[in-house]
């Protein structure tokens, strides 16, 4: 039989489509996958429930698509880490790209939070297919570079974890941040010198 292709979606379709979607980042990124409902959703995307299910067949679907845009983006930094690049400089280079994601996507960051909160029941998959492989393959890298004399010792496992820990932290408990930094717009920048002086002396060999 042979491959249909896909339909392409109208103009029309793809905005309505993009806003939906942006409509449950924001609901989900607040209330959790279990705490929203679709009438949040239409409610915030301000089209009826009707609507969204014409475009997706469910919640589950909605959030689906969600997480799988977020894989491509997430994963990004990590696998343009550059193998002929200068150790040092490309981790520092990721933490501060990790960083500035907090800055640039906190909904995503707590969306993807919630859902590894819950036993990652719908991204297990992704995590097993994309993030388990990339992961093991950067692992060898960094261990490559410590066992060449270009890293001091460390566990590249728990240094890709610390590197997420310290970063997406900004992003997932930005209500705790906010009150403890009395909302110090250059929260993100301090973290930035603080974060490259630890790590720099951290794997300085």
């Amino acid at each position: 039989m042979p491959n249909v292709p896909a339909k392409k979606h109208s103009r029309i379709q793809q905005r309505n489509r993009k806003r939906i979607l942006d409509a449950a980042l924001e609901v989900f990124s607040r209330l959790g996958y279990r705490g929203a409902t679709l009438d949040q959703i239409a409610e915030e995307a301000g089209l009826s429930k009707p609507n969204i299910l014409y475009y997706f067949e469910g919640k589950e679907d909605i959030h689906v698509s969600l997480l799988n845009k977020l894989m491509e983006t997430w994963l990004d930094p990590l696998d343009h880490m550059n193998a002929d690049g200068d150790p040092l400089t490309e981790l520092l280079a990721y933490v501060h790209r990790k960083l500035e994601m907090s800055r640039e996507y906190p909904r995503e960051s707590r969306l993807f939070a919630n859902e590894i909160l819950q036993g990652a029941p719908r991204m297990a998959p992704h995590l097993e297919t994309g993030l388990k492989p990339l992961f093991d393959r950067k692992v060898a890298l960094i261990q490559s570079w410590v066992d060449a004399g270009r890293l001091a010792p460390v566990d590249p496992r728990h240094l890709i974890f610390s590197i997420w820990a310290t970063t997406q932290h900004y992003a997932d408990f930005d209500a705790q941040v906010r009150v403890l930094m009395h909302e110090d717009a250059s929260v993100l920048d301090g973290a930035n010198t603080f974060l490259e002086t630890m790590f720099r002396k951290m794997l300085t060999p």
